[in-house]
């Protein structure tokens, strides 16, 4: 992330910059004392005191869902391979906000309260009568989410370092103590105090880029034909991006090609059905007070994808008309498309078209915007993570219901992802994170639907698919999954291949499609041939009074 903001060094006024980084803080300091002031029990920390206006719970999950990886990230990855991944923005809101919202959120907001349940991991817990099943599922998430929360915490300090021309070690503190204070003190109140000013300022900096995007390149109508038109570059000078199966900008990849499967078992399946399972977001559904208020959130959520993710992938895609277009920097008769022009590297994609493209004003939104969606992740990260070491593991150990637990698992999962942040770089960092995403999804996806509308599940059955989605996934991301096998190296060690099977497209398929049907599956045999749950507590789960 360093490069990707360093694309953009020399270019901002730091005086201006500094003065809205201010005003910026001053905002957060302010929504984070008013959390605190808020925070009175338990309850008020974790799901804040379930009554969260629709408004800023929807703002709150959308600003922990999209981070500067979608905005950024998957937006270059838009630039390198056109409007096919606007399908990810279909799936996030198909399945992350309306599935997620009225089938998920419905149920999880009303087992939860018959169960008084708090987090993610005592849900789960709870409703399957197990408290080592609630320790095992925080301590997951307590190990893991911190890699990813280092990987927006070096994105973030690097931004700043690179603004502000501060060593990275002091901005890394700085940027990290924002952040913290507003979590540790202010807990769920106020994070989604905050999310709600960020999220509104990542959709409006998005929808100013998509505005002036299309103001530069003559109108929506023009930038879309004229990036169609481009389709026959992809042969002449994208050769192997072609044997990939890419067939242009404004149309799907070639059926079963390489990026085919890439576009839809790991970003469309993987991204778009695995957000059902996070727990960062799963929460959220705990803090509205009725099924009235997550209605309402409906709309609000699906338009903030829409204005952020949707932004971001459509201006990736419409970078290669400007860079096609222009000679600025580029040899006369020498290809000008987008990925060829940030050096095959998708994350400057974005950054430079900004800086090339867009007037000197419009980098201050996207700092800003981008500021924002790493805040915003953060925030809910370090929440979640402390919740799990602190009230989850802890505080069920212990027996204590004490806020205080909880802030100090907060303050420990901050410190470890701040060594994180120090020791690994963060290629690694970011590429242990997606695997633990896919894991997450496959173990407890078809565990969190069971919780929802399944009496008959068992225990055991829930075990035994944690085991199958979490064993599964990590053996097709060993021996099967190209990309992570041959980086990993075990499957080459062991059997001298990269990958065990060759034959196309399995080196491509992501290990999220097979492990979470032989999860479900394993849930449904060993549920069937085990032991019916306890019928008094499935009484008191799916009481009508709650369901």
């Amino acid at each position: 992330m360093n490069l990707l903001f360093a694309s953009m060094g020399g270019a901002f006024n730091g005086w201006a910059m500094g003065i809205l980084l201010l005003l910026y803080v001053a905002g957060i300091t302010y929504l984070g004392f008013r959390g605190y002031r808020k925070t009175k029990s338990s309850s008020d920390y974790l799901v804040a005191g379930r009554s969260a206006h629709p408004f800023a719970m929807a703002m709150s999950y959308g600003a922990a869902f999209i981070s500067t990886s979608a905005l950024v990230g998957f937006g270059g990855i838009a630039g390198e391979f056109g409007m096919g991944l606007m399908w990810l923005v279909f799936m996030n809101i198909a399945f992350g906000i309306i599935v997620a919202f009225i089938w998920f959120g419905k149920r999880t907001r009303q087992i939860g309260v018959a169960l008084d349940a708090r987090t993610f991991p005592e849900f789960i817990g709870s409703r399957f009568q197990s408290r080592n099943m609630q320790i095992f599922i925080a301590v997951m998430i307590f190990c893991f989410i911190p890699l990813y929360s280092s990987v927006v915490l070096i994105s973030g300090a690097r931004f700043l370092q690179e603004v502000m021309n501060m060593p990275y070690e002091w901005v890394l503190g700085i940027f990290a103590t924002v952040v913290a204070v507003y979590v540790i003190f202010g807990g769920l109140r106020g994070v989604m105090y905050v999310d709600a000013l960020i999220g509104s300022i990542m959709v409006g900096g998005m929808l100013l880029l998509l505005v002036m995007c299309y103001v530069k390149l003559g109108g929506i109508v023009p930038a879309h034909q004229a990036l169609t038109d481009m389709a026959p570059l992809v042969q002449k000078h994208l050769p192997q991006e072609y044997a990939l199966g890419h067939r242009g900008w404004t149309v799907m990849p070639e059926f079963n090609s390489v990026w085919w499967w890439t576009l839809v078992s790991s970003l469309m399946l993987g991204v778009g059905i695995g957000a059902l399972a996070q727990p960062q977001l799963a929460v959220r559904f705990m803090t509205v007070k009725s099924d009235r208020e997550l209605h309402r959130a409906v709309m609000v959520g699906s338009f903030f994808i829409l204005c952020t993710a949707g932004a971001a992938y459509m201006i990736g895609a419409l970078s290669n008309v400007f860079f096609y277009h222009t000679d600025k920097g580029i040899a006369e008769g020498q290809a000008q498309l987008a990925i060829q022009v940030a050096g095959g590297n998708p994350d400057l994609i974005i950054p430079i078209f900004i800086r090339e493209a867009l007037p000197q004003m419009v980098l201050y939104v996207f700092a800003l915007t981008m500021l924002s969606a790493a805040m915003s992740t953060l925030s809910s990260l370090f929440h979640v993570t402390g919740s799990s070491i602190g009230h989850d593991v802890f505080g069920k150990i212990l027996g204590k219901d004490n806020t205080w637990i909880t802030r100090s698992g907060v303050c420990f999962g901050i410190v470890v992802s701040l060594i994180f942040a120090l020791i690994l770089p963060p290629g690694i960092v970011a590429r242990g994170t997606a695997i633990f995403f896919g894991v997450c999804a496959a173990a407890f996806l078809p565990v969190y639907i069971a919780a929802l509308y399944w009496k008959r599940a068992t225990r055991a059955g829930v075990w035994s698919a944690i085991a199958v989605g979490a064993g599964v996934s990590a053996f097709g991301l060993l021996f099967l999954h190209k990309k992570e096998s041959a980086l990993l190296g075990i499957c080459k060690l062991l059997t001298g291949k990269t990958e065990l099977i060759s034959a196309h497209p399995w080196p491509y398929v992501d290990p999220f499609v097979y492990a979470l049907p032989l999860s479900m599956v394993t849930l449904i045999v060993v549920s069937l041939l085990t032991t019916p749950p306890d019928e008094e507590h499935i009484k008191k789960c799916f009481a009508e009074k709650s369901i």
